[in-house]
């Protein structure tokens, strides 16, 4: 498996852009400097994220997202960050 996250990845199965191995091997995502821990989905190229609003969930039952635009920089969680000196 590459240690480079793929560009756009989403965490509800019923997505072409699902895949189970990568989110069970653990994806951070930081979202203008800032670690996000609600991220639905993301796309690097395009530079978004989709964010879950508190425990809110629409009519069938999906996780209410917003979708905000920026610098989206995805890293795999189980992978040693270098020292940013």
């Amino acid at each position: 498996m590459s240690d480079t996250p793929p560009d756009r990845l989403c965490s509800d199965s019923r997505s072409k852009f699902y895949d189970e191995a990568l989110l069970a091997r653990g994806i951070g995502v930081r979202f203008n400097g800032e670690d996000r821990t609600n991220v639905q989905e993301y796309c690097v190229s395009e530079g978004w994220v989709r964010l879950a609003v508190g425990n809110k969930v629409d009519r069938r039952g999906n996780p209410l997202t917003f979708t905000h635009k920026g610098k989206v920089e995805p890293y795999f969680r189980d992978v040693a960050e270098p020292s940013q000196e």
